[in-house]
């Protein structure tokens, strides 16, 4: 029941931030220490002076039975946690929501060294040449990203110190949209990769549970006392009840679960696993440099990773960059629902650490991290992709990675002539153009094409899409055209080409799939005026033939298409030639 940063107790699902944000952010802001807790920490604070005289902790209780209060059941938390810690005084630092709560003054009460931060402070935190005896997390771990968690215990522990998190967490992940419990076995793998050795796992969950109960009970009873009170909207209690029970039926079926993990400093890794921050990105560059042999500049990456829907895991030694795994989100169809998607970029490893191709070398530390915290049920993208090379991709199946579910290929035509096409015109579209009757039009196209692709999983190829990713883009210059009818309004599909040193290429189309041979006809005459002797494109290998329709040569590439398999996501066979990619879902072509 610890307050989060997010307005958030107990509930931590993104059921329970939905059903409350709108109530939540009519109320004022977080509250500081001593002052009145904001909601809904408000309403289990006064149920609980109301049911029981005394509101002094808000954390969950472990209930030996159904006959004793929240307080005696908060008391055996206590209980708990004490019989696990060395006896006083040993150095602790407590990472929570308040400093001063109830476990950080109770254990300075009984004798102990304890130093009390924030979670916002976590990172700013400098342990002397000393150490703490133990790093605790109590409820607060399922608020901070996990590498953090363990790159600052092994700062701040003492050899031999102990890192204890206790709270809730997530036991399988069986949803589409995004949990926000971190998954108690992912996080006890990155623990023994990062370092650490687990010597205990207390599982709590049929203790925890009633807690759920208690608060249903507390808030049925005092309901309208609670409403006239805090001058709530009855909504407001309505959308917590379920909120709660939903969270109490995922306890009983083994979603979520409450647990008391302790974990042993081991030893010092080689390598650290972060999450890298925009004022690291230089340290990028210079990898990038060194592995593709050409700049990526400050603009392409703000392009690239400036937003909250891109991730970046960097692994370091002592103190130097020497591997990098990107993300970039993407909104897909995943056989004709919204879904998001991953894709996988600048995968790289410093030349010196490339021989390390174990379970314990750089390239698997970030890849199952990045696979662990990101991709599969419940975490922020159902699916990932990229495009690795065979070579690339048999490590990562070796290491069970990834599968395949796809191959590139390529079709290569001709141009043709200059002139033009007496039933068709073409209609350029720059970054200029960006009025409300062009976005109509596009719109209109990428839904004809995406009820086409209804069995199929495809990105999104919207107006807002086709600005950023090519109309936008920073360095890189495209060409984006509407092909319409003669004497008409009939718009027949979006075309986007890309002209280099290999020819010219159809990057892109948005456009009902019965239309790509006239599309592809006017990209060869596109290409003809533009003096190139070739036009070629690439799609994946189950889609090939609705170009190769149009004629052409077609050959297979060494690029291959990943899923995950590392974690609870959707199966390979389900996702097997099932993917729409082109050169333009690429974000280096």
């Amino acid at each position: 029941m610890t307050k989060s940063i997010n307005h958030n107790s107990i509930q931590s699902t993104q059921h329970y931030r939905q059903a409350t944000h709108a109530a939540a952010s009519m109320t004022a802001a977080p509250a500081s220490p001593g002052e009145t807790p904001v909601f809904p920490l408000n309403i289990y604070a006064h149920a609980l002076h109301l049911h029981e005289g005394v509101a002094s902790d808000l954390h969950f209780g472990l209930f030996k039975n159904d006959k004793i209060s929240m307080r005696t059941a908060q008391q055996s938390t206590h209980e708990l946690l004490l019989s696990k810690l060395p006896p006083p005084p040993c150095r602790i630092v407590e990472v929570g929501i308040d400093p001063g709560a109830a476990t950080s003054s109770m254990l300075s009460q009984l004798g102990y060294d304890v130093r009390s931060i924030t979670l916002d402070t976590l990172e700013t935190l400098n342990a002397d040449a000393q150490g703490f005896d133990i790093v605790l997390f109590k409820e607060s771990a399922q608020y901070i990203d996990q590498p953090v968690i363990f790159n600052k215990a092994l700062d701040l522990l003492s050899p031999s110190g102990q890192l204890i998190v206790m709270g809730e967490f997530a036991l399988k992940h069986t949803i589409t949209h995004l949990e926000r419990l971190h998954l108690l076995k992912n996080m006890i793998m990155l623990a023994e990769r990062s370092g650490f050795e687990l010597i205990e796992n207390l599982d709590l969950s049929v203790l925890a549970a009633p807690t759920f109960d208690y608060l249903l009970q507390a808030i049925s009873t005092y309901r309208q006392r609670l409403i006239k009170d805090l001058f709530l909207n009855p909504e407001q209690l309505t959308q917590l009840e379920q909120s709660n029970r939903i969270n109490r039926e995922k306890y009983t079926n083994g979603q979520y679960g409450y647990a008391l993990l302790r974990f042993r400093k081991k030893t010092t890794p080689r390598w650290r696993l972060q999450l890298l921050k925009e004022d690291q990105k230089h340290k990028l560059f210079d990898l990038f440099k060194e592995t593709f042999h050409h700049t990526m500049t400050p603009a392409t990456w703000q392009w690239k990773y400036g937003s909250n829907a891109s991730h970046e895991l960097g692994v370091w030694c002592k103190g130097k960059l020497i591997a990098h795994y990107g993300g970039v989100g993407r909104k897909i169809l995943f056989f004709g629902q919204p879904q998001t998607a991953v894709q996988i970029a600048d995968v790289m490893v410093d030349t010196n650490e490339r021989g390390v191709l174990t379970r314990k070398g750089p390239f698997f530390l970030m890849t199952a991290a990045f696979l662990e915290h990101y991709i599969g049920y419940g975490k922020p993208y159902l699916i990932g992709f990229g495009f690795p090379n065979e070579r690339h991709m048999k490590i990562a199946e070796r290491h069970g990675l990834y599968g395949e579910v796809g191959k590139m290929a390529e079709i290569s035509w001709s141009p043709l002539s200059k002139f033009p096409h007496w039933r068709t015109r073409l209609l350029p579209i720059t970054a200029l153009d960006n009025n409300a009757q062009i976005a109509l039009i596009v719109n209109a196209c990428w839904q004809q094409m995406a009820k086409d692709l209804q069995t199929a999983l495809v990105g999104i190829r919207d107006w807002a899409y086709i600005q950023h990713r090519y109309l936008n883009h920073p360095t890189q210059h495209y060409q984006v055209v509407l092909i319409k009818n003669r004497g008409g309004d009939q718009t027949r599909g979006v075309l986007i080409l890309r002209y280099d040193a290999h020819g010219c290429e159809i990057v892109d189309i948005v456009a009902p799939l019965a239309e790509i041979p006239l599309l592809v006809l006017h990209a060869r005459r596109l290409a003809g005026i533009n003096g190139q002797q070739r036009l070629f494109c690439r799609i994946t290998e189950n889609f090939a033939a609705h170009f190769a329709v149009a004629g052409g040569n077609r050959k297979m590439l060494d690029i291959r298409i990943p899923a995950s398999t590392w974690d609870n996501a959707p199966s390979i066979d389900s996702l097997r030639n099932h993917w729409w990619l082109m050169s333009g879902d690429a974000d280096f072509r």
